[in-house]
């Protein structure tokens, strides 16, 4: 049976003040007050049946996120505390075998805008094909660049096996600019989403042979679960999983396994990844001098702006100013020049407690 999961554990500490310790960055909303989870979730529609759709996410964040889901509770993997990706991967694949022993599931982000939803959907489904014609395949889909970035990690595309999907060379991590433009030239290199297809049973088999340390702890985990026992040893067993991500610890030495083929599906969508202010100011339309919005504002002589609110109706204005990011909130306000976008991690860390 189909399942999808979404992960939904991150912090979000580069989009303070508004991503706080009780409202991370997937459900704050940015979008006409719909949540990037919300939107995550609506992606799945007529694709997973909700049922089948899960959410991998902290503890703290259950309650919420089954109201605005309106997912029943057992849907809802909780984290006693984050351990990575491979360990949320991991988690769900356990959960869903002891339930569906023919369990195929979807691994999805709940940080992306990904435009436009039928090819999306189209991807979804060959690589759901893909999987159940042969259930040694882990699927991965490569979003095709529009432009060298250094800060996401590239596949390598190899032969065809499909109209529509092509072996996985290698994963190559956050290369230099040189690299970078020599891979999008070349046509056979794609941007790593972090999002997967798996069969469940042979994630698990291959967790044994690759990482019996985590292996040895969610099978302890899965043996519980559904008992009287489930969260009491999912309480010690979960915070000790090696931390490790599921390309590190999964994907690389898959690459290398005999008994596992790796195949990308190449999307070819608008792939933004909302993990900044500079990435949220993206997604707003520009006017005549390159200001963007989400709130009332009036600029004089000013370029290049963002301004951000969580109260809309709230003013911002500016004179005179260029290239500044100002992030409004009803406790704290945010101003940097859009080329520090990468601090506001640093400073989220220097603030009181009580506004993290």
């Amino acid at each position: 049976m189909r399942h999808a999961m979404i992960m939904a554990g991150g912090s979000g500490t580069r989009l303070w003040p508004m991503s706080r310790g009780t409202t991370p960055k997937q459900l704050i909303g940015l979008f006409n007050d719909t949540s990037l989870l919300e939107i995550a979730a609506q992606r799945l529609e007529g694709i997973v049946a909700t049922e089948q759709l899960w959410v991998c996410t902290n503890q703290k964040h259950q309650d919420v996120i089954c109201e605005k889901l309106g997912l029943p509770e057992a849907q809802l993997l909780g984290e006693p505390e984050p351990r990575d990706t491979l360990n949320a991967v991991a988690f769900t694949a356990a959960v869903l075998h002891k339930q569906d022993k023919d369990a195929i599931f979807a691994v999805l982000t709940a940080d992306h805008i990904i435009r436009p939803q039928e090819i999306f959907a189209k991807c979804l489904a060959t690589g759901f094909a893909l999987v159940e014609e042969d259930i040694s395949r882990f699927i991965t889909f490569g979003i095709t660049p529009t432009f060298p970035a250094t800060g996401y990690g590239y596949v390598e595309l190899g032969d065809s096996i499909h109209v529509d999907a092509r072996i996985c060379k290698r994963f190559v991590e956050k290369p230099d600019l040189k690299t970078a433009e020599e891979y999008v030239s070349s046509g056979n290199f794609a941007w790593n989403s972090g999002m997967f297809i798996f069969h469940a049973k042979t994630f698990l088999d291959a967790l044994e042979r690759l990482q019996p340390d985590s292996y040895h702890g969610i099978k302890k985990i899965a043996d519980s679960w559904g008992t009287e026992n489930q969260e009491s040893v999912l309480e010690k067993e979960y915070p000790v999983l090696p931390k490790i991500s599921v390309d590190y610890g999964m994907m690389e030495p898959a690459s290398s396994d005999d008994s596992i083929s790796i195949c990308t599906v190449p999307m070819d969508v608008e792939w933004l990844d909302v993990g900044s202010w500079s990435s949220y100011g993206d997604t707003l339309t520009a006017d005549e001098n390159n200001n963007r919005s989400d709130t009332k504002a009036t600029h004089l002589d000013s370029k290049n702006m963002l301004c951000v609110s969580s109260d809309k109706s709230h003013t911002i204005t500016t004179i005179g100013c260029e290239d500044l990011v100002i992030v409004h909130t009803n406790d704290a306000t945010l101003v940097f020049p859009a080329s520090e976008a990468q601090r506001v991690k640093e400073m989220h860390g220097l603030v009181d407690p009580e506004l993290r």
